[in-house]
């Protein structure tokens, strides 16, 4: 077991999260440990048993261990975590969200570590009193941390990356889709804060236009009685999860994002790298990320009507779907390549363990 004085000189991550089977912030920590494993930087990962993306972090070069990561009653997890600890000797701490935070033992003088929670939701900042630093991924979570108490110097904007490599068209015949058919892609899990309702309402308006609704969820029901109702059932592909973002994005025509809430707007990111023009209803991620008119099409949140308009005149107009498509890969290029972002997370590390742990926690 090290001690104060043995306390690593160069970068040590160990990262822990207590993720689902499949979502935006899972794939995100899968791609960071691998860009941060690329950059030369050391890791451990924990993370929740069973997880099936785990297998693509052992494959980038970064050792993980499985943890229960349960309820009230887990009485193991704290302390295998901190053996984790012990015997890795991290100088920097990342926890993912709520449930991976509480779990995460306090540094003391056997254990000097800087603790720091990644947040990519507005979440209670009660679960993170015992963090040194906080995280957001957008501008606006930074807003919400220092609105709720957080000091300036402790929070701290790092934005997210997206796998921009190109993939070759999936094929329209094994979705069903006719080679001449104009078609609209979305992505994401099928939950009303999503608003593919809304859009399932738009396909109405867009005759002839094939959906491809890429995900899962409790929705999933719901939405295919109301496309029924509707009479585009025969319009919509329900492609389940997909690892073939890019392989999709190469075949549609345009991608909405017609969220009702949406934090970062992640698919927005992923479509620009990819060379889609984007119509996206202006919750606050998208409205943060996209200048209307430039870099992609705003409208009003639960706006059918709007959207359907905005996608006809997207799809109509190939002059403007080509500035759009350039403008959003400038974007990309210019604030979201793996490269800019890993070098901001380096920075941050450095800056942190250098300043060393902080005197006290807010609230």
């Amino acid at each position: 077991m090290p001690s104060a004085d043995a306390a690593p000189k160069t970068l040590r991550l160990l990262q822990a999260i207590a993720g689902g089977k499949q979502g935006g912030a899972e794939a995100f920590f899968v791609r960071l440990c691998g860009a941060l494993a690329r950059a030369g930087i050391e890791q451990r990962a924990l993370v929740r048993r069973g997880r099936p993306w785990a297998k693509d972090i052992v494959a980038s070069g970064v050792p993980v261990v499985e943890l229960p990561f349960g309820g009230v009653f887990d009485v193991t997890t704290r302390r295998r975590l901190g053996r984790q600890i012990d015997g890795f000797a991290p100088n920097v701490v990342l926890t993912w969200m709520s449930r991976a935070t509480g779990f995460c033992p306090r540094p003391s003088e056997r254990r000097r570590y800087i603790h720091v929670a990644r947040l990519g939701g507005y979440y209670d900042l009660k679960y993170y009193r015992r963090c040194d630093h906080l995280i957001g991924n957008t501008m606006d979570l930074v807003r919400y941390m220092r609105t709720n108490g957080w000091p300036a110097e402790r929070t701290h904007y790092l934005p997210n990356f997206v796998d921009a490599s190109p993939l070759p068209p999936v094929s329209r015949e094994a979705l069903s889709t006719p080679m001449n058919a104009r078609v609209v892609l979305a992505l994401g899990r099928l939950h009303r804060n999503k608003g593919f309702d809304v859009l399932i309402r738009a396909l109405e308006r867009l005759p002839g236009v094939i959906l491809w609704l890429g995900g899962e969820g409790t929705e999933r029901g719901a939405l295919e009685t109301l496309a029924r109702e509707l009479g585009v059932v025969d319009r919509v592909r329900w492609l389940g999860w997909r690892n073939d973002v890019g392989a999709l994005m190469a075949a549609a025509d345009a991608f909405t994002c017609p969220s009702r809430r949406e934090p970062l707007g992640n698919v927005v990111i992923e479509a620009w790298a990819q060379g889609v023009p984007v119509v996206a209803a202006a919750s606050v991620g998208p409205a943060a990320l996209i200048a209307s008119g430039e870099t992609g099409l705003l409208v009003p949140v639960d706006d059918a009507e709007a959207l359907a308009g905005s996608l006809a005149t997207l799809l109509d107009h190939p002059e403007l779907a080509a500035r759009l498509r350039a403008a959003g890969q400038s974007a990309y290029e210019a604030r979201f390549t793996e490269a800019a972002v890993i070098a901001q997370y380096r920075a941050f590390f450095e800056k942190v363990v250098a300043q060393g742990p902080c005197a006290a926690s807010p609230g």
